[in-house]
């Protein structure tokens, strides 16, 4: 079994893959703060509850957009499996060419995204990542990585809606029976949801219009089977397209 990892800003993702299969998939809380040791009876923890035996691990890979817990995360797969992890990074391996201004930069989480996308998929695409930002990413027919638009997150302008008010509160996050709200947390709820998706179709809408062609959608993430399904444009949602990718990278990059 290959062990993904993918370290995001608010969760961490973890699926175990017996060839193309995903057997598993789980999150724990991403916390910058716990020490190798910690994660490593967390993971361990998981894959117990999973029924994954110990040395049923051959290999691992991780991506990361926390710099701090990338070295930390690698320590404690390490010392659970026995097993160095692949760090997606530069020099890696992916399959795609990626033509940004510092390619260095593009976040490990958007390049797995990619990477599936390209490999499962087809091209071109557009892959909408929906997390703790939104990040919107195109792909062209030659199956390059040409740029991405990050929006912020639906989480994060709800808090920032309730934190900047002070008769708005926090709210959980659902599509309300009707756009137009009749009380407090259902105007929010529109605004969040229905707002969101809007977005997201008119961001299509620009995409299409400056590619010159009508893009292939995919769109996957923690927040994408909340929002996408009120979009009117036809998206393809798979919410372990990143993990997917992982596990493509460490096939390409474990010989």
């Amino acid at each position: 079994m290959v062990l993904a990892i993918d370290i995001g800003n608010t969760n961490i993702v973890l699926g175990g893959f017996m060839g193309e299969e995903l057997k598993f998939v789980a999150r724990i809380a991403t916390n910058a703060n716990k020490t190798e040791d910690e994660y490593a009876t967390k993971i361990k923890s998981i894959l117990v509850l999973h029924e994954v035996d110990k040395t049923e691990i051959k290999g691992a890979i991780i991506s990361s957009v926390v710099p701090p817990l990338t070295r930390v995360m690698a320590d404690a797969v390490k010392m659970v499996y026995g097993v160095e992890p692949i760090l997606v990074g530069p020099g890696i391996k992916t399959g795609i060419n990626i033509h940004c201004d510092d390619p260095s930069t593009v976040g490990a989480d958007l390049i797995c995204a990619c990477v599936a996308a390209n490999s499962i998929y087809g091209n071109p695409s557009l892959v909408i990542d929906m997390g703790t930002a939104t990040k919107m990413m195109v792909i062209d027919k030659t199956g390059t990585f040409i740029g991405v638009s990050i929006i912020p997150g639906v989480n994060i302008a709800l808090k920032a809606l309730a934190s900047g008010t002070a008769q708005l509160p926090q709210i959980s996050l659902e599509a309300p029976k009707s756009v137009i709200g009749k009380n407090t947390a259902d105007c929010m709820r529109s605004g969040a949801v229905f707002g969101n998706a809007s977005m997201i179709d008119g961001m299509i809408d620009r995409f299409n219009d400056e590619m010159g062609c009508d893009l292939k959608i995919i769109a996957t993430g923690g927040l994408s089977k909340t929002i996408i399904k009120h979009c009117k444009h036809d998206i393809i949602c798979d919410e372990d397209l990143v993990l997917k990718g992982l596990n493509i990278l460490y096939k390409k990059n474990s010989n």
